[in-house]
């Protein structure tokens, strides 16, 4: 990976946004023999410091051995922790639902990785490459998308010819609104706090989520500074109304309003680092193609993170766009062509949707407190519970391993 040092750049891809999606794109296509250009606004470097982002991500193991195969995860080192068991609860109900990793063949069914450590271990694998150019501290100013190709023209007065501009800018996307593709999104009227505890007991890599009537409250467990299990990130729901007020109490009385909803099962906590606050939102690009443009990641959808697949959907993306231009190019046809952009958008189409709509009613179905669908879904969940099959099946498609997957979710080359 190197910086532009002309003022005009030829590259077969064009990704905007530098970020996780856009950055394991880059890698998955250079390692074919693409030569891309990235574009971000922020430069690396600030990208993977701390006060950048403080969340971290749910890895499927479907990702995981995408990651793997672009030679992204061996950077990552020790920074990692394997989710072996989820355990799903309603409140104070003492009924709950339990995914077993030993259901599952006995291998971790995900893993939580920082977002931060996940952009230093994909920026260090971009550097192997030199047909990777990184325009950073810039943006586009403007975009001429044309029949023969893509012309951008850059902040800083660079220019760029390429056969394809993939818009990886996330939800706000300039990319997605300069092409002027319409957007259907709405608020949860919900926000997540998100901050890290270490905690006196071990959480034994178990992912535990409670349905509180605000929303779901997430521990979801990390490595350690000292590769212990004694540290988790926490995503917190909460309603609007009340996140302002939440997040500008003292130390003291944010504890006390944190272990009202973490409980005392993992012994005492202690914060680690700032807290995080995210507003919750769905949307949903009308479509992810247009004339030489394509869009991945959450510049095609946004959804609510109760089921942790906001960046596996991104990286699913990335998987079958990645193999839909190899093909294409193997076989001489035009990579921006609108047939090839079609397949990947039919590809992709479905299985978006159908995640944004699980994602939806989940939270539609738990954010309440009203009584008959609180008896009703502790029920259900004591149901599933009993029923092994039906749990392998649920385990499978959280881990990324069902449907019509690209070749890099299946751990193979392009």
């Amino acid at each position: 990976m190197f910086k532009a040092k002309q003022d005009r750049i030829k590259t077969d891809v064009l990704v905007v946004g530098g970020g996780m999606v856009g950055c394991s794109l880059a890698a998955a296509l250079a390692g074919v023999g693409f030569d891309v250009v990235i574009v971000d606004q922020t430069d690396a470097v600030t990208q993977t410091q701390d006060k950048f982002d403080g969340r971290a991500s749910a890895v499927a193991r479907a990702s995981k051995k995408m990651l793997d195969q672009i030679g992204m995860w061996k950077h990552l080192g020790q920074n990692y922790c394997p989710i072996l068991d989820i355990r799903v609860t309603d409140e104070a109900s003492s009924l709950f639902l339990h995914y077993d990793h030993l259901d599952v063949g006995g291998d971790a069914m995900g893993f939580m990785v920082e977002n931060r450590h996940f952009r230093q271990a994909i920026h260090t694998r971009l550097k192997d490459f030199k047909n990777v150019t990184y325009c950073a501290a810039t943006k586009i100013a403007h975009v001429d998308r044309r029949s023969e190709g893509v012309r951008s023209t850059l902040t800083n007065g660079h220019q760029i010819d390429a056969g394809l501009i993939v818009g990886a800018d996330g939800r706000g996307s300039q990319t997605r609104r300069d092409a002027g593709i319409d957007l259907t999104s709405w608020s949860y009227d919900q926000t997540a706090i998100v901050l890290t505890v270490d905690h006196k007991i071990s959480h034994h890599n178990v992912a535990h989520e409670h349905f509180l009537p605000a929303g779901p409250f997430a521990i979801l467990p990390l490595r350690g500074p000292t590769r212990d299990n004694n540290r988790s990130t926490i995503v917190w729901t909460e309603r609007n109304t009340v996140v302002e007020d939440i997040m500008a109490l003292s130390g003291a009385d944010f504890a006390v309003e944190f272990n009202s909803r973490f409980g005392n099962f993992l012994g005492a906590t202690t914060f680690i680092g700032p807290r995080w606050s995210y507003p919750l939102t769905l949307q949903y690009a009308k479509t992810s193609v247009a004339e030489r443009l394509v869009l991945v990641g959450d510049a095609a959808h946004g959804m609510h993170p109760i089921a942790g697949q906001g960046l596996n959907m991104g990286l699913r993306d990335v998987a079958a766009l990645a193999e839909v231009l190899t093909d294409a190019r193997r076989l001489g046809f035009d990579i921006g062509s609108k047939a090839i952009l079609a397949d990947y958008e039919k590809w992709r189409r479905f299985d978006n949707t159908m995640m944004l709509a699980m994602t939806d009613g989940l939270n539609r179905l738990f954010s309440n407190d009203i009584g008959p669908i609180k008896l009703a879904r502790d029920i259900g969940l004591a149901a599933v519970n009993k029923m092994v099959p039906v749990k392998r099946k649920l385990m499978q498609h959280a881990m990324g391993v069902t449907g019509n997957l690209p070749r890099l979710l299946n751990g193979k080359a392009l």
